[in-house]
């Protein structure tokens, strides 16, 4: 018998677990990021087709992880799609949770990192290009954030490891 407590998830939560929305591979992205570990699991790759006037046309998302990452990944695509690049920069984990109706503490990691993926893809495509006055030449506090979580990830991947070998 199992002594795990189930997370208390919302509705739209397991609703976009069970049925994500845009999710899977685009072939014919401008361009991609990763947000996540492979240590622990949660990982988001998202990909964001721009088009000439800098508007998001289409994302779509992979996710390796739990029922959250899925539902975070997933809803932060249904939001950005149709929008200006520089209003999908403004989004935040906070708003993603609440989109989702709330998610656990232990589980915002996944709304940080699928923000975090958008946050990267939009530094991304404007790796080769003019950095309009907009996006900040250093690191946002969100994308630090990120950071923080990855490397928090597999500090405690490693310690676990070495405790179980």
């Amino acid at each position: 018998m199992s002594t795990r407590i189930p997370l208390p998830y919302s509705p739209k939560v397991l609703e976009l677990f069970r049925n994500p929305k845009n999710a899977g591979h685009m072939e014919d992205a401008t361009v991609k990021a990763t947000a996540g570990s492979p240590a622990c699991g949660d990982m988001i790759t998202l990909y964001l087709k721009i088009d000439e006037e800098e508007v998001i046309e289409k994302a779509t998302f992979e996710s390796y992880g739990c029922a959250a990452n899925i539902a975070a990944a997933s809803i932060l695509t249904e939001i950005i799609k149709g929008r200006p690049i520089e209003d999908a920069w403004k989004i935040t984990w906070k708003q993603i949770s609440d989109e989702l109706g709330g998610l656990p503490a232990i589980k915002y990691h996944c709304s940080i990192l699928a923000v975090g993926a958008l946050k990267r893809a939009i530094r991304e495509y404007y790796k080769n290009r003019e950095r309009p006055k907009w996006l900040p030449e250093k690191p946002t506090q969100e994308e630090l954030q990120v950071l923080e979580e990855e490397k928090m990830i597999e500090l405690l991947y490693k310690r676990f490891s070495l405790k179980q070998g």
